[in-house]
């Protein structure tokens, strides 16, 4: 499997699954069937989350006792699949993305795997989704995967809605190394979160080199 961080190589990689609790069989399958989609080209690959990325989303989202979470940006959902497995019996999981075509296979395999009942899908744009939402205190967890250049907003939407000591993760905050040379709109626009978040006082901020930059915010 090819890495997804750019920090190591396929050997190290390796490696990193290897001393990792493996994903079971539903997860496994998911992770094949969407690794088919991108080498026939229809689905792009850098959508998709490491597996070890994966592991250490459901341990954090369990190991904080988080029982409302939301995601936005589902993809195949590999990444909502950890999530909710890391919640209660009675978690929830809100799932904002806008593709029926890829939503669709998340889908199939969050019945499979008997998590249907703890995700709720809503297919449009996040952003007014979210703008939708109470501006109350709902979620103990959130992870954005989406369109790069929407990130401030979906953390400034974030904040009011996340309780106390809630956590918001960030995908793809390293860009592949382009942090510091960014060459595009979505890289620039990832550095000039990273800074602001780094001195916003109302977050705890930690970017993590786990594979393409995982960025944790304690909301204070």
């Amino acid at each position: 499997m090819t890495p997804r961080s750019f920090l190591l190589t396929p050997e190290l990689a390796d490696y990193v699954r290897a001393a990792s609790e493996p994903p079971d069989e539903v997860a496994a399958a998911l992770l094949a069937e969407t690794a088919a989609l991108a080498e026939r080209g229809e689905a792009p690959a850098t959508f998709q989350i490491a597996p070890e990325q994966g592991a250490f989303m459901q341990l954090l989202t369990r190991a904080v006792g988080a029982r409302r979470a939301i995601e936005i940006g589902t993809f195949t959902g590999f990444s909502a699949l950890c999530i909710a497995r890391g919640l209660p019996d009675d978690g929830t999981l809100l799932c904002l993305d806008r593709s029926e075509e890829w939503t669709a296979v998340a889908r199939r395999y969050w019945e499979r795997a008997g998590l249907a009942d703890r995700i709720e899908l809503r297919i449009g744009d996040a952003l007014p989704a979210l703008r939708a939402l109470p501006a109350v205190e709902t979620f103990d967890l959130a992870f954005v995967d989406a369109d790069k250049t929407g990130y401030p907003a979906y953390v400034e939407e974030l904040y009011a809605r996340m309780t106390p000591d809630g956590l918001v993760l960030l995908d793809n905050t390293l860009r592949s190394g382009r942090v510091l040379e960014p060459q595009s709109d979505d890289d620039r626009a990832l550095v000039a979160l990273n800074s602001a978040l780094a001195s916003d006082p109302r977050w705890e901020t930690v970017l993590l080199p786990l594979a393409d930059g995982l960025t944790v915010l304690r909301k204070r």
